[in-house]
């Protein structure tokens, strides 16, 4: 909304033509989600200490966990008002995909926010059913996806591939392409949400791959760009790179409170809000299979799980000491800080590697 008050005053007052480039509005955008995350972190923690609002400690888990029970949760409502707020304010409102991602961040943080509620309301560490949980993400997926095929008929999108590594062979799922992005959403959703365990490990690392997007958008909206590094340009997904800049703001700012010892926790609504936007943002830029990479780290931690429940049910044994893999480290003796930073450096290393990929086709 600003950004289109202020560029309109250029032709008045000359410096604001500097309101155009995206990304000068990325950094404004940066700036203005760390500023609400610094402003109103206090408050929403102490209004959410004041209503109870507190993290259940599930009794399977980690024994050295249990100091954490009472820290207030639910912070990721902070998370998402600092980053569409500022989305709003820099971002072209008239660009579809803005609306789009804005959206996938409101539904999911909206499914996070139910499960957290449940949770709170009996007083343990159960919320939604796996089998709910699931079966809203997928009609949300579904709903993304049908959009986006209906889309591809007036050439505003493409149901193809971008394939890393290869410049020409470009897939095109058609219908399938819906059955696709549900699997991608609710993959990244579900993966951060198994992520987020220590503090500081999620938002760190959703800051890191978000990062990494951010150049992503804005190569994957730019047509010379994208004709140089060969990958599919989707012309107006560049305003995306306005929201990536919103959620590095953000992350910085809350991780100010959630960093060791956490202040307050993001709870199921921040990670899942999270974790749909990213799975959101990859299906929008073509770089779907490039998530795989990006956000590494993420897949890793869900394939512990995976194969962990797997292993149990097929053979009554278990592969780690404890599952998501964050834990299994803790019971080797690892601090909780170490593990995190360790973590944060696996991130980035997956980032600097899917960065590369772009140009090695």
């Amino acid at each position: 909304m600003l950004y289109h008050f202020l560029y309109s005053l250029h032709d008045v007052i000359g410096p604001f033509n500097v309101f155009k480039y995206i990304t000068f509005r990325t950094a404004l955008a940066i700036l203005s989600a760390m500023l609400i995350s610094f402003l109103f972190g206090p408050s929403m923690i102490r209004t959410l200490k004041k209503l109870q609002v507190e993290q259940r400690i599930r009794e399977e888990g980690p024994q050295f966990h249990k100091p954490k029970a009472g820290t207030p949760t639910m912070g990721g409502i902070l998370i998402i008002i600092s980053v569409i707020i500022p989305t709003l304010l820099w971002a072209d409102i008239m660009n579809l995909f803005v609306w789009v991602i804005v959206t996938s961040m409101i539904v999911f943080g909206t499914i996070g926010f139910i499960d957290d509620f449940m949770k709170i309301r009996r007083g343990k560490n159960l919320g939604l059913t796996i089998s709910s949980k699931l079966a809203i993400q997928f009609a949300a997926g579904f709903l993304l996806g049908l959009l986006l095929i209906y889309l591809s008929k007036y050439g505003v999108y493409t149901t193809k591939l971008s394939v890393p590594f290869f410049k020409t062979f470009t897939p095109d799922l058609g219908l399938f392409y819906i059955l696709f992005t549900i699997v991608v959403i609710i993959g990244s959703a579900n993966a951060v949400n198994l992520t987020d365990g220590l503090d500081g490990l999620a938002i760190g690392s959703v800051l890191i791959a978000t990062a990494t997007f951010a150049i992503i958008t804005y190569a994957v909206g730019h047509a010379l760009i994208a004709n140089y590094l060969g990958i599919i340009n989707i012309k107006g997904t560049g305003e995306l790179t306005v929201f990536c800049g919103a959620v590095v703001g953000a992350s910085i700012g809350f991780l100010w409170y959630n960093s060791h010892p956490a202040e307050i926790f993001m709870g199921d609504v921040g990670s899942m809000a999270l974790g749909g936007s990213l799975g959101t943002l990859a299906v929008l830029t073509k770089q779907e299979i490039l998530l795989v990479l990006v956000g590494g780290l993420f897949v890793i931690e869900a394939m512990s799980v995976i194969l962990q429940v797997s292993s149990y049910r097929l053979t009554g044994n278990r592969i780690f000491k404890m599952a998501p893999l964050h834990h299994h480290f803790e019971h080797l003796g690892w601090k909780e800080s170490k593990v995190v930073i360790r973590f944060w450096i696996v991130a980035i290393i997956f980032s600097l590697l899917s960065l590369a990929t772009l140009k090695l086709r």
